[in-house]
């Protein structure tokens, strides 16, 4: 899975924002934290939800199990809004 090039995302005051382009279905904004920065990275090229996880462990001192329910529900917004190629 990776990020749809009909998204694009930047850092903004510590925040992290996902912007729709034109020809995105969605329109909106999603805002998140350094955790939803930490997944859109893994994002930006190809990957697995597992990947992801491991990633995040590594980079974060945090129960396991908390963060891969943290990054399954944020993968399934990406998916509604259509900002993941599978």
């Amino acid at each position: 899975m990776k990020l749809n090039s009909s998204f694009v995302y930047y850092q903004l005051d510590g925040q992290t924002v996902i912007v729709p382009t034109t020809g995105a279905q969605f329109h909106g904004l999603v805002q998140g934290n350094k955790t939803l920065a930490a997944i859109v990275d893994c994002l930006s090229s190809e990957t697995t939800e597992q990947n992801i996880v491991d990633n995040l462990c590594a980079r974060f001192d945090g129960d396991r199990a908390v963060i891969e329910a943290d990054v399954r529900e944020a993968i399934q917004n990406f998916r509604e809004i259509g900002a993941i190629d599978e």
